[in-house]
């Protein structure tokens, strides 16, 4: 028999800060962004890979999630870390033996920009999932669909936040369903939407 290709799955996720711009924290579900990261890694983790650009409030939801499977699947997971943010590495980052570190190249904004580039460039990408989030998220949004046009994207408007701008203003009409934005029911709606189709 052979073997299920394992398929890269980049996620662009967050949490946004009530001190941060209040057009993200208005509609911010902190809950659904929860269950629906959870939901996400459990669904794509057995099978696939999950990359990420480690994010304080998402890299511990997914060791959370690996522990919880309890299977060796740490080649299933890709995490992109600048090294601008050294000093302040969330200490989940050391319970995961994949990760690249890409350069300080001088501030916040240089740096993780080219930390962005570094991961659309050197992956081939089949989806990309955008769950709650800040600016980062609709930075991510406009450079993954440069780098992966042909790619599925799922923005998660039910998480509210940069992804309910993103579903909006951005992500074609033709693509929109009433599910991104109404179901709670992550792990079917992952199931249907993603796994299914890649």
């Amino acid at each position: 028999m052979a073997a299920i290709e394992v398929k890269n799955i980049f996620l662009s996720a967050s949490a946004p800060l009530p001190e941060r711009d209040p057009k993200y924290i208005g509609t911010a579900d902190i809950i659904a962004i929860r269950d629906s990261v959870i939901a996400l890694a459990t669904t794509v983790l057995p099978k696939h890979r999950l990359v990420w650009g480690g994010h304080p409030s998402i890299t511990p939801l997914i060791y959370y999630v690996m522990q919880k499977l309890n299977l060796n699947i740490q080649n299933h997971v890709l995490l992109y870390q600048s090294l601008f943010f050294k000093d302040n590495f969330p200490p989940d980052n050391n319970k995961f033996e994949n990760i690249v570190f890409t350069e300080n190249v001088g501030d916040v904004h240089s740096s993780t920009q080219h930390m962005r580039n570094r991961m659309f460039s050197e992956n081939k990408f089949s989806a990309a999932i955008f769950i709650g989030g800040m600016e980062g998220i609709e930075d991510e949004y406009n450079m993954f669909i440069k780098y992966h046009p042909d790619a599925l994207i799922l923005p998660i408007a039910s998480t509210g936040a940069a992804t309910k701008v993103i579903y909006d203003n951005q992500f074609p009409e033709d693509l929109k369903n009433e599910r991104f934005l109404k179901d709670y029911g992550y792990m079917s709606l992952f199931q249907k939407f993603l796994i299914d189709k890649i």
